[in-house]
């Protein structure tokens, strides 16, 4: 992909389901995000799924902006507020190369969305030189068309399915459409990357984690969820990532009932209703809800 073609694809953009038509050469999308890719951080990361941060770390890559406006984000200092430095396609794949020097597992593009074309320059710059998997790390709401440009590039997607409920997705994240884009972005992950591969030491080399975190309030809904992806996609052709890490952050206040953490109970009928599916994955322990989580985004890694 050349320069040219980013701009064809920014200007006007529809990189994303909202297909915003910003002219992101001289101002920014829905997104907050512009020409060039903006980054936060940049570091070894130990708190994804095992298979993926093993024991030195998953070389995460957290950009700026992104396409849903989640009430509850926690990193909504770079989601939301847009903080982070804008660097040049060539500058990002440095970054990649440098995290694969420390001993990162893999190349773990955290929101990537609204900068596939130019990520996709900067893994052209390297691909000679970066022998590791690279995991593309998304809230699902990814269009195919715009995914069928990087998968070439990808070899894990690590996919959120947040919602069932489209009264909820609107709410919560301003994206009534939210459930038809992310179970037809997990469809065509899983039909491209087939079942789950793991090298010698139990790392993911090769496949998809559909992550969902469960939502106060919200366990009829994460129900829902567990028995669509059962009911089209089975237990073995993915792994299943429960995540109890829910902490009100942002604006979850302005949602009375979102603005607490999960209960246990309400996260142990998620837990089993996995279970009874047969399910094969991760589940949280439910005191996950860690300031590890958070990361303190501070440009590290970005200008080294």
């Amino acid at each position: 992909m050349e320069t040219a073609d980013i701009d064809f694809l920014i200007s006007p953009c529809r990189i994303c389901p909202r297909k915003c038509g910003a002219d992101r050469q001289s101002s920014v999308g829905f997104c907050g995000a512009g020409k060039n890719p903006r980054v936060a951080k940049a570091y070894l990361h130990m708190w994804e799924e095992p298979c993926i941060s093993g024991t030195r770390g998953s070389g995460t890559v957290f950009f700026s902006g992104c396409s849903l406006k989640c009430c509850y984000c926690q990193n909504y200092k770079i989601s939301a507020e847009s903080f982070g430095a804008d660097i040049s396609p060539k500058a990002l794949g440095d970054i990649f190369l440098r995290l694969r020097d420390k001993g990162a597992h893999n190349i773990n593009l955290v929101t990537p969305t609204h900068y596939i074309p130019q990520i996709i320059i900067a893994l052209d710059s390297v691909k000679h030189r970066l022998d590791i998997p690279i995991v593309y790390n998304t809230g699902g709401y990814d269009s195919v068309s715009s995914l069928k440009l990087i998968d070439d590039y990808i070899d894990i997607y690590l996919t959120d399915i947040k919602y069932r409920s489209s009264v909820l997705s609107k709410k919560y994240s301003d994206a009534e459409d939210y459930f038809d884009v992310a179970s037809a972005a997990a469809e065509f992950m899983i039909s491209q990357k087939g079942k789950p591969v793991f090298d010698e030491s139990g790392l993911m080399k090769s496949g998809v984690i559909i992550r969902h975190m469960v939502l106060p309030s919200c366990r009829r809904d994460s129900e829902d969820i567990l028995d669509y992806i059962h009911s089209e996609f089975g237990c073995g052709s993915f792994l299943l990532s429960l995540m109890s890490q829910y902490t009100p952050f942002y604006r979850s206040s302005e949602h009375k009932e979102i603005n607490r953490r999960i209960s246990t109970y309400e996260y142990e009928c998620v837990v089993e209703k996995a279970r009874e599916l047969g399910f094969e994955g991760y589940m949280q322990e439910r005191s996950s809800a860690k300031e590890e989580y958070t990361p303190d985004f501070d440009l590290s890694g970005v200008f080294e």
